[in-house]
């Protein structure tokens, strides 16, 4: 059974909206309860390689229009995690982010089988579109975990990545390090799966996890909002 959901006493979450985006529906419950696993129990402590596996259907309603993306979540295993999201296997990365928390950390999140990520962006602008936007709050199953800069530009061991896993649709594993070198922060370690992506509105965006197993339910999701 997830923890349950709650503001972290160091930083309070004052946000209702993110509150709310992170609190399971009824429905959400019991699809959980039922969906035996999928990819993101397989792929705990990211120690398994896997190989690609076929997509299952997306189940959920769109609020007003939808895509599908892909989403990597990669990092050292003693590290933080990054998280990058494509609109398809073979594109650059419209996305980058170094999250503020550790591969460890995440980790133990994904042990209650139910993990939700929110990025708030605190903008006083509307020029910019939401994945545009730069400092970002990060919250992790209802606890703030402090705040992120999205990448304006990929470093080495973020190009890495995307090329080794380039036309990849969904898999887990650990990746060679760059040249091949040992790392002090230990193995290079990845998650990657197709997404549902619902755009609620110009500031809010939602990522769900379509299982390749065709389970009824998301596992992961992540949430973009913002406010003013």
């Amino acid at each position: 059974m997830p923890p349950p959901l709650q503001s972290s006493p160091y930083f309070p979450m004052d946000n209702p909206t993110i509150l709310s985006l992170l609190h399971l529906t009824p429905g959400e419950k019991h699809k959980n309860s039922s969906n035996g696993g999928g990819l993101l129990r397989m792929s705990k402590l990211f120690s398994m390689l896997t190989t690609g596996c076929k997509m299952g259907k997306p189940r959920r309603k769109p609020l007003l229009n939808h895509t599908a993306a892909t989403c990597t979540i990669f990092g050292y295993r003693k590290g933080r995690v990054f998280l990058a999201i494509q609109a398809d296997p073979n594109c650059v990365p419209m996305f980058v982010i170094e999250l503020p928390m550790l591969t460890s950390v995440l980790q133990k999140e994904m042990e209650s089988d139910m993990v939700r990520i929110a990025l708030e962006s605190e903008t006083k602008t509307h020029k910019k579109k939401l994945l545009e936007e730069f400092v970002w709050a990060v919250y992790c199953n209802g606890r703030k975990m402090g705040y992120s800069i999205r990448k304006k530009h990929l470093c080495d061991d973020e190009l890495h990545v995307t090329q080794l896993l380039r036309g990849v649709s969904t898999g887990a594993g650990v990746l060679p390090t760059l040249n091949h070198q040992e790392s002090s922060d230990g193995e290079l370690t990845y998650m990657r799966a197709r997404f549902e992506r619902v755009v609620g509105s110009k500031d809010s965006e939602a990522l769900h996890m379509i299982n390749p197993d065709g389970a009824p339910g998301p596992e992961l999701s992540i949430f973009f909002l913002r406010s003013y």
